[in-house]
């Protein structure tokens, strides 16, 4: 059993932050493993594009549902605590997903493991911008590089189990143990004790009404998370699908179309301290949604292996911050409780990972997939218009921009 994390003394930062790169890490990895196998599940359970893209939407679910009482659990047994619990029961149910011999228990099972990755996706990032504040720089791009690592090597994991005949339950049980295996090794390491008490807003808020301008930035935050969230989306649920059934890629090939959108998510975010530190959140962001739309809509209009996979490419790196970005600014908000503005954030962001992939099968049936596809490219223009919430530059504490401003 994994022991509890050391209460007093002085941290240590560096071993801090690689215990929760490995939670972001292994987080990445254990779902994209299945992804490889999305093709064949389809057609072992005799599916509809649009009955695929509600089993995949069970996913984004569960994390709807359970992601609101993340805050919860947190305060209550520590972000460290949660992480690795709902780390194991993602794993286990990822495998569950994986051998499910039903439709309905294929969903089932994608809807706990999704309930698990949301309380997950909340615990490590309140751990994680936890000890950004003690390094008093930003390293939060960093952390969710290291996750895209995890998925680009879970997806190739997946596509070289795929190439080399191994069974499925085998294949998604190895990587199940493997990746439980790092973070009850990372878990001994992680931060210790209350995550909230130097939060920027801890003692201070409720003391006065909170201002509707907050509450209409937050909103503006959460429809940046959705934008990032639905390319993601169109990378893990469709990209694999669209490259095998629409323009005929070998299985291997098509599970490239993935690997690339996480690829290029993190060379985006292992450069995106660096630029968010030079240029600004909101210039970033509104660069990062102009080569999303030029580059996916590109591949839409002219079909073909190579041009989808850079353009699934080009959406990864346009995303890279967006969603660090969001979480960011919105865990700084002004007059909420420590851990409120990120709470509700992750939560509604889940809102895109539950639509997203319903609604590109219904587009996709009745029209093709293809068509289905151009939520990406609409995404990218939501993100130039959005990024206004975002500060020009870096500097503040608060991390966010009043809406009013040019």
């Amino acid at each position: 059993m994994a022991t509890e994390p050391p209460i007093g003394g002085e941290v240590n930062h560096r071993r801090a932050r690689l215990a929760v790169a490995a939670l972001f890490f292994s987080n990445g990895a254990l779902f994209a493993t299945l992804l490889p196998r999305y093709p064949e599940i389809k057609s072992d359970l005799g599916m509809s594009n649009a009955g695929f893209g509600a089993a995949v939407a069970a996913f984004s679910a569960g994390a709807l549902l359970a992601g609101i009482a993340a805050a919860v659990l947190i305060r209550r047994f520590g972000s460290a605590r949660v992480a690795l619990v709902t780390t194991m029961l993602l794993a286990g149910f990822i495998v569950a997903a994986g051998m499910a011999p039903a439709p309905l228990l294929f969903a089932g099972a994608l809807f706990v493991a999704g309930a698990s990755d949301g309380v997950t996706d909340v615990a490590q990032n309140v751990n994680g911008l936890r000890l950004q504040r003690l390094y008093g720089r930003s390293i939060i791009n960093s952390l969710h590089a290291v996750w895209a690592v995890g998925a680009i090597v879970g997806g190739l994991t997946g596509a070289a189990a795929i190439a080399l005949h191994i069974p499925r339950g085998g294949h998604l049980a190895g990587a199940a143990t493997l990746f439980c295996g790092l973070v009850i090794v990372a878990y001994p390491h992680l931060l210790p004790g209350a995550d909230h008490d130097e939060h920027p807003s801890a003692g201070r808020a409720g003391d006065r009404p909170v201002p509707s301008a907050v509450w209409i930035t937050l909103a503006a935050l959460v429809g940046i998370a959705v934008a990032g969230a639905t390319v993601e989306d169109a990378g893990s649920s469709w990209a694999t699908l669209y490259l095998r059934d629409s323009l005929d890629a070998p299985g291997s090939v098509a599970a490239l179309g993935y690997v690339a959108l996480v690829g290029s998510m993190f060379v985006g975010r292992l450069l995106g301290d660096r630029l968010v530190d030079r240029f600004g959140d909101r210039a970033v962001t509104r660069a990062g949604g102009v080569v999303a739309a030029a580059g996916m809509g590109a591949a839409l209009a002219f079909p073909s292996v190579p041009g989808t996979i850079a353009g699934f490419a080009a959406a990864g790196l346009g995303v890279a911050t967006v969603v660090p970005a969001a979480m960011r600014a919105a865990d700084e908000l002004p007059g909420l409780r420590a851990g409120t503005g990120l709470t509700v954030l992750t939560w509604l962001m889940r809102v895109g990972f539950l639509g997203a992939p319903l609604l590109v099968g219904v587009v996709a049936d009745t029209a093709s997939l293809r068509v289905g596809l151009l939520g990406v490219p609409i995404a990218g223009v939501a993100l130039v218009l959005l990024a206004r919430a975002l500060t020009a530059r870096r500097g503040t504490t608060s991390g966010v921009a009043p809406l009013d401003t040019p």
